[in-house]
């Protein structure tokens, strides 16, 4: 009986560390006097319309012992896209499964670039920033699934529903966009 019970917790014990996610990481760079240490983007969500495509992906960033996330919003378009900027008030608000809300503070302010395709004729706007993590929530997300994300911009607020898992034709990839601060937090500790 012993045995059986024993080869029972081996074998749960096994298959937990099977489904941990793997860190990888962009940049991982330790010197006598800097650490960093950036993980690859993630997909978080994806809208796909017929003439436009919006993307926000995301990465972690652990400078010096403090972790960011690095958020990045993606549009491609054939007619224009108006910029998006971010303040020094703007946030990003998570609404976990366990209904506490996270919400990670800009690091700056910043505007999206706009550049244009020449070969697919498309409107391309990119904007990227910084958002600090407070310590509780650093530490409810990585107990819980995120469902929803808020966005405050400077000039408005938009919603994106997080899905389980995302299948993305654009990116050829399987996301888990939920679940992606329980699976990577850990990674920029």
């Amino acid at each position: 009986m012993k045995q059986l019970l024993s080869a029972l917790i081996l074998i749960i014990g096994i298959s937990l560390n099977a489904q941990q996610k793997k860190c990888d990481y962009d940049v991982d760079e330790k010197t006598d006097s800097t650490f960093i240490r950036k993980t690859p983007e993630h997909l978080i969500y994806e809208k796909d319309f017929v003439n436009s495509r919006d993307f926000v992906l995301f990465s972690l960033i652990n400078s010096d012992g403090t972790p960011y996330l690095n958020f990045q919003l993606l549009q491609k378009s054939k007619d224009f896209i108006n910029p998006k900027c971010f303040s020094a008030s703007s946030k990003i608000s998570l609404q976990l499964s366990n209904g506490k809300i996270v919400t990670l503070l800009s690091a700056g302010e910043i505007c999206s670039q706009l550049i244009y395709d020449e070969k697919e004729k498309n409107n391309i706007r990119i904007l990227n920033n910084y958002f600090l993590f407070s310590k509780d929530g650093f530490e409810d997300l990585k107990k819980f699934p995120v469902s929803l994300m808020k966005i405050n911009y400077a000039t408005e607020t938009v919603d994106y529903v997080l899905k389980k898992e995302l299948k993305s034709e654009s990116i050829k990839g399987n996301y888990f966009p939920e679940n992606y601060f329980m699976d990577y937090l850990k990674c920029v500790e």
